[in-house]
């Protein structure tokens, strides 16, 4: 195990890392270790685990294209007359575009081009439209077909204390969650705006519906995750493989965004991601079911027992933890290590283990963008050419309010239980 230790700190893969500590606690445990081979096969044959890469796919094709620009457009013209409009057009297209793309940086990256000067331009202050753009990345992360929710289903499947938790769940239960982080900033937006006295932008019917012509291909994206699976009229996986025609006929057929041979370097580049995502669930599909063998969470559940009785005090330390967990670890390696320990415990304390997969992923959205090292930091910092330290005071005021959003999130389970 110090072996393992020393090749995590020194950078080893985190395969490789997983791989070696199950294959040393099945070691000794006399157990074969040909049970490895058993859960890299039993994962190749989980029928679900076909929305991942489709999913993934879909959103390459999406961040590649010109769809943020159209997306912008539309959400502006639609909510920009409103007093922080524009800052309310920034969050909702941020997190729209962060649900399907899955990946944060790839918003601030593909949005912030756009929304960066807008927000200037349109009166906000400087240090607010950065901060604005470098936090917003991560606020789509709670909503479908986001990568972490269903990602969080599969490893809760696992364990016999998450063997409710489907991806239809996760994707119902982040719905209200992401809509009161968005609430709660457009609501700062706003008084920033009266603050300032950021002029109003007038609507215009007529730019509406050019937005809407201009998006009219990317407006029905929606319909098929959320109509689609929530009517019955598709499985997770079929809706994943719709998304992924529909939007490969969008970008390469008719925008013509994406020429046949950019698609197939995008096809390669979004499988090599999900092929290294597959390679970490597997071993630590094996990890897991060693950790249960070796009642590792039942007896870490009796040492936090000891110390904490209250369900409350838990889920404040529990924020904590994840906290500061989100700050050092990118949230696919948070999931795959810390779920098996934290689940068993966290429904030990009567917590749903739906809700607690809300709360895991909401503080991961924080985690991004929280100092020393959040990930949304380093891309902001090398994306407009800022330093660290001047995104670190930016960043302040909008993790406060995501940090009030992230306890009511945790002590209100309702958020994430009622619409399943």
């Amino acid at each position: 195990m110090i072996v393992l230790l020393v090749m995590a700190l020194l950078g080893a893969p985190l395969f490789v890392v997983l791989a070696g500590a199950a294959a040393l606690g099945f070691y000794h445990q006399e157990t074969s270790l040909t049970v490895l081979g058993v859960e890299l096969y039993r994962l190749v044959d989980t029928p679900i685990l076909l929305a991942l890469p489709l999913f993934t796919f879909a959103g390459y094709l999406l961040g590649e294209g010109n769809t943020s620009q159209r997306l912008v457009r539309l959400i502006r013209a639609l909510m920009g007359w409103m007093p922080g409009g524009l800052a309310i057009v920034a969050f909702c297209t941020c997190a729209f575009f962060t649900a399907f793309t899955g990946a944060s940086g790839a918003t601030i990256v593909a949005l912030g081009a756009l929304l960066y000067p807008a927000l200037k331009q349109a009166g906000y202050p400087e240090r607010f439209s950065l901060g604005l753009v470098t936090t917003s990345g991560s606020l789509g992360l709670l909503l479908p077909p986001s990568l972490p929710l269903i990602l969080y289903a599969i490893i809760a499947q696992q364990l016999p204390q998450g063997s409710t938790v489907s991806i239809e769940a996760m994707f119902k239960a982040g719905l209200l969650p992401a809509l009161v982080m968005i609430v709660l900033l457009s609501i700062y937006g706003y008084w920033v705006t009266r603050q300032h006295h950021v002029p109003l932008q007038s609507f215009s019917w007529q730019e509406l519906k050019g937005a809407a012509i201009e998006a009219k291909w990317e407006i029905p994206l929606p319909l098929f995750v959320l109509g689609g699976i929530y009517s019955g009229i598709f499985a997770v996986s079929e809706a994943a493989a719709v998304t992924a025609l529909y939007v490969t006929i969008m970008t390469v057929l008719i925008h013509r965004e994406i020429s046949l041979k950019q698609l197939v370097q995008i096809m390669r580049e979004s499988m090599v991601m999900v092929g290294a995502i597959l390679l970490i669930l597997a071993v630590a599909m094996a990890f897991t079911n060693w950790l249960i063998e070796a009642e590792v969470p039942t007896q870490l559940f009796d040492v936090v027992k000891q110390y904490v009785d209250s369900k409350w005090t838990f889920l404040l330390l529990l924020n904590l933890f994840l906290l500061i967990l989100g700050c050092f670890l990118d949230i696919f390696s948070a999931l795959v290590i810390m779920v098996p320990l934290l689940l068993p415990i966290a429904v030990g304390y009567g917590i749903d283990p739906i809700h607690l997969g809300i709360i895991f992923l909401a503080n991961m959205e924080l985690g991004y963008c929280t100092p020393p090292v959040g990930m949304n930091l380093m891309i902001a910092s090398y994306r407009f050419k800022k330093s660290m330290t001047e995104l670190y005071h930016t960043t302040i005021p909008f993790l406060l309010v995501l940090m009030v959003a992230v306890l009511i999130i945790t002590y209100w389970p309702w958020l994430s239980l009622a619409l399943l």
